[in-house]
């Protein structure tokens, strides 16, 4: 692990992030790094366009998903597209403050109601793990490493670099992981919208401040996402980028420092960003395994939403958080990307986040433990 962690630079800096990689030739090749290829701005120019019509179109969340669907049209098709990974560092600092700003000072009174639903979350991801690692190796046809690694509710970046040094196919578990969250993404706010009275705000860009923000509040923003982020990574936290912001953003707003919240633009841009992100993982990639990857991704993504919904109903009846709140932070789909639909929906914003701050330390800790103790029990 030395190796790999020299490569990314320690703690992942996101759930979903992989470094500056590419997918390997078909057959089986494993990922290698290399120079970055690609045109980032026709990415740009595509995400923009597909989150602008959806946008229109009123759909939920839509410069992520818009962003993300039309990349990953364009990626299946052949464009030769990419996202750096500077870019997107930076639009998670920006997501992370304005997730932060979402807390307030009475949800510190709540805190301790969060005990009993993050307790299900842990036996939610060794159930729902198990089965998936099942159906991977049934179904699916991957070996025994791979479907392991390929099989966690989260931790992408961490589940490749692991599994890659365990003996897994890396490709194949980044390729998976990527599909679980494309059809997360693309799923929830659409159910929310079915079974949770989501109703679109009308307007073209999403909620947040605007951009004639006293400069007080600019420069405390600023600093909590430079600060956030720095803090992170030295503590080697998961999700450094996106978790670190949150936490300082969270703390100046709980304390009524401030109730600044970055612009809606600059929101819609990180949206932009995060979604073409997404899409450009598939850039360069068969089209024909592509399809055979997703194909696959549907059973294990149902499985996972599955016991999602199963647990969020049990749990309704001990908790008092409606089902469809515990549904989404449990959901497998990336803690940015759960906790923007979070904010898109109106709903807990703390809540989703925090779970999926748990559900990321839980994969990130124990899953590579546990991989290593039942190798060594079977070879006893």
């Amino acid at each position: 692990m030395a190796e790999d962690d020299r490569k990314t630079g320690g703690a992942a800096p996101d759930d979903d992030l992989i470094p500056e990689e590419t997918p390997g030739k078909p057959g089986g090749d494993k990922m290698t790094t290399g120079k970055p290829r690609g045109s980032m701005a026709l990415a740009l120019a595509i995400g923009a366009g597909g989150g602008l019509l959806f946008a229109w179109a009123q759909l939920p969340l839509p410069w992520m998903m818009g962003a993300m669907v039309a990349t990953t049209i364009a990626s299946v098709a052949g464009a030769n597209i990419r996202i750096d990974f500077r870019l997107r560092t930076a639009m998670i600092a920006i997501l992370g403050v304005m997730l932060g700003s979402a807390f307030r000072p009475e949800l510190i009174d709540r805190a301790g109601e969060w005990a009993v639903s993050i307790a299900g979350l842990l036996v939610y991801a060794v159930t729902a793990g198990a089965l998936v690692t099942w159906y991977f190796r049934k179904v699916g046809g991957y070996d025994a490493v791979t479907s392991y690694f390929a099989s966690s509710p989260g931790g992408l970046n961490e589940m490749v670099l692991v599994g890659r040094a365990m003996g897994g196919d890396d490709r194949v578990i980044a390729l998976t992981h990527s599909a679980r969250i494309l059809l997360v993404v693309m799923t929830i706010p659409f159910v929310f919208r079915i079974f949770a009275d989501y109703t679109p705000s009308g307007t073209l860009l999403p909620p947040g401040g605007g951009l004639d923000m006293a400069w007080q509040d600019w420069a405390l923003l600023a600093g909590c996402a430079v600060v956030g982020a720095v803090i992170g990574k030295l503590l080697r936290i998961p999700a450094a980028y996106l978790v670190g912001p949150m936490a300082v953003s969270g703390v100046i707003h709980l304390a009524g420092v401030t109730e600044a919240s970055p612009p809606s633009l600059l929101v819609a841009c990180a949206q932009v960003v995060m979604g073409t992100g997404i899409g450009c993982r598939f850039a360069g990639t068969p089209v024909r395994e592509i399809a055979r990857i997703v194909k696959i991704s549907i059973g294990s993504t149902a499985i996972l939403m599955v016991f999602g919904v199963l647990f969020g109903l049990a749990l309704e009846q001990i908790t008092d958080v409606p089902w469809f709140v515990l549904v989404l932070a449990y959901a497998p789909g990336g803690l940015a990307e759960m906790s923007l639909i979070a904010l898109a929906l109106g709903r807990d914003v703390a809540f989703v986040a925090t779970h999926h701050i748990f559900r990321i330390g839980f994969i990130v800790i124990l899953a590579p433990a546990a991989f290593r103790l039942m190798r060594r029990g079977g070879q006893s």
